[in-house]
Parts: structure tokens; sequence; C-alpha cells
């Protein structure tokens, strides 16, 4: 079984420690208990939203980057699960791994270039 708190721990861990930081600073700049992120570094204890969104900013790091390392690990934890029970594979779940990029942003107009094709995205 998958689950996602793992992920999101072994995450958040690889970005504190890229950073050269100690739990106990980035638990600090969080104002949450060492042992607390300790724990959900760990995939012990599951993070709320708003201890997620403190944690990031502690990390000076996206959310939106956080969540999209989570997928892009829960997408290859996905295939190799299915390779293991030797189910086929649908398309849907085959994973992009860092496929598009910003390429401009003017006004209310975002562009964003995959491999094959550029698309405009309007903000509503």
């Amino acid at each position: 079984m998958i689950l996602l708190r793992r992920l999101l721990g072994d995450v958040l861990r690889r970005q504190r420690q890229r950073q050269g930081r100690t739990l106990r600073e980035v638990s600090s700049s969080a104002r949450v208990s060492l042992g607390y992120l300790s724990e959900v570094e760990r995939g012990q204890k599951e993070a709320s939203s708003e201890l997620l969104s403190a944690i990031c900013d502690a990390l000076d790091v996206r959310m939106s980057e956080v969540m999209r390392e989570v997928s892009d690990e829960l997408s290859l934890a996905e295939l190799a699960q299915s390779a293991a029970a030797s189910e086929p594979v649908p398309a849907p779940m085959r994973p992009m791994f860092n496929a598009v990029s910003v390429t401009s942003v003017t006004g209310e107009r975002v562009t964003i270039k995959a491999p094959a094709e550029a698309v405009d995205v309007v903000a509503a």
C-alpha cells in the first residue's frame, strides 16, 4: 500500500537536507515541535494543510513544488506496484517529469511550453 504521508515526509526531508538545515532549525522557523516535524518527515503523522504551509514557508519552497514532487513519486510508486502485479498501466497514469516550463507571463496570460507544443493558460 502506498502511503501519501510517507511520500510527503520523504520529500520534505530531502528539501531540508538539500539546504543543509537541521530539524531543529526548520521546526523553530515553522513553529512546530521538533518531535512532530520528525514524525511528519518519517511518515508517521499526517501533516495538515496549515502545518504543511508553515513547513514550506520555513523551507522557503512553494507548496506546489513539494506537492509536484510528491505526485511524481506517487506516479512512480503506482507504476512499480502495477508492474509488480503484472497489470497493464493505463496511459493517464504515465508520469511526465519536468516536461513543462513557463516561458512567459504577460498580464493574465501564462505560456507553458511542453516538449512538443505550447499551451496558453488564461486566468479566469
